[in-house]
């Protein structure tokens, strides 16, 4: 474990959003291989690839920031050594820690259940670092944190229509009733909506966790059998870049943004 904390700069406190008292800890998964966005991977992990001119780990710590988070987790593996270094330049007024997966590559939830000593008793976000989006009228994560409900949620997943799933090339992942509670896409069927990469999760998603590598999808599963995981639609612009073809189109709504 390597942290980078520094004086945090004056903000408003987060506890005191609307929606009462919100999670200050966000987990940035950047411990991938970045297989689909080789060539571009061969030479630095995928987090570091610029688009508009900054690196994908820069957009999603700027988001954070905006959100008025103060604490973050990251995960590394694939050339983690240039992610910490530049992290402890990026850190800037947040208090970062890494999560080292150098030994063993845990996938998102192995990764996320690694790190869950870091992450605190209190739900937190996490945040994949292979999309960029734009926020809508409120800010995205002030939204997640306003619309989380404890007593009925083990997860909250931020998705976004198929229709405005900016370079996304998939059939959907999940239907989603009047209640917000979601289900899965069917065999050999399309789904109206898409995960963008980011949720707001309680720690209780841990508790039952395996241990080793295993998909986030694994602790999805469960909570949608017990009725707990939901979802809110993104009011913004949002683009997946998880493949170099991608980049242009990511960064021409950024342009628009």
């Amino acid at each position: 474990m390597t942290r980078f904390a520094k004086p945090l700069a004056l903000r408003p406190d987060p506890r005191q959003r609307e929606g009462g008292d919100v999670p200050d800890t966000a987990m940035l998964l950047a411990a991938g291989l970045g297989k689909r966005m080789r060539p571009l991977t061969a030479t630095r992990p995928k987090p570091l690839v610029e688009v508009g001119g900054a690196t994908l780990l820069d957009h999603a710590l700027d988001h954070v920031r905006a959100g008025g988070i103060g604490r973050v987790v990251v995960n590394v593996h694939h050339y983690a050594d240039a992610l910490e270094a530049h992290l402890k330049r990026a850190a800037g007024d947040l208090d970062v820690t890494v999560s080292d997966e150098r030994a063993e590559l845990l996938e998102t939830g192995g990764g996320v259940a690694r790190a869950g000593a870091l992450l605190g008793a209190k739900p937190f976000f996490v945040i994949n670092t292979d999309n960029v989006w734009i926020d809508g009228p409120i800010d995205t994560l002030r939204l997640l944190a306003a619309r989380w409900d404890d007593a009925a949620m083990d997860a909250l997943l931020l998705v976004v229509p198929l229709a405005r799933a900016t370079a996304h090339g998939g059939a959907g992942d999940f239907h989603m009733d009047a209640a917000g509670r979601l289900r899965r896409r069917g065999p050999r069927r399309i789904a109206p909506f898409v995960y963008t990469g980011v949720q707001l999760v309680s720690p209780r998603l841990l508790e039952s966790a395996p241990g080793g590598a295993f998909s986030f999808n694994l602790l999805w599963d469960r909570a949608i059998a017990d009725g707990r995981a939901h979802g809110i639609v993104h009011q913004g612009l949002w683009c997946d870049v998880g493949a170099p073809g991608n980049i242009p189109q990511a960064e021409e709504m950024l342009r628009r943004g």
